[in-house]
């Protein structure tokens, strides 16, 4: 299945592209290419082979979260420049 010259426009249009002679003979070629890599990978038999999302596997590499004791919070506020409520106090960055 090769492209047209009008499909080409289209895709163009639809993208929001402005191409000249060149980027559309340039575009129409390499989508094209695309395409007949495409018809390639139709033609394999795939029978058997199961579906994946990645061709390797993958495994989780974070560590276990396990539960632990947090920050005592007078501490962690003794170092904040100002603070109240038991909270951070900063400066206002949304104007009302």
């Amino acid at each position: 299945m090769l492209l047209t010259r009008e499909q080409v426009d289209h895709v163009g249009m639809l993208a929001r592209l402005e191409l000249d002679e060149e980027e559309r003979e340039k575009s129409m070629r390499e989508l094209n290419q695309i395409l007949e890599h495409f018809e390639k990978l139709a033609e394999l038999d795939t029978t058997g082979v199961p579906p994946t999302s990645h061709a390797i596997p993958r495994t989780n590499v974070l560590r276990d979260d396990t539960p632990k004791p947090s920050l005592d919070r007078g501490k962690v506020l003794a170092n904040a420049p100002e603070s109240a409520d038991g909270c951070f106090r900063v400066p206002r960055v949304v104007e009302t």
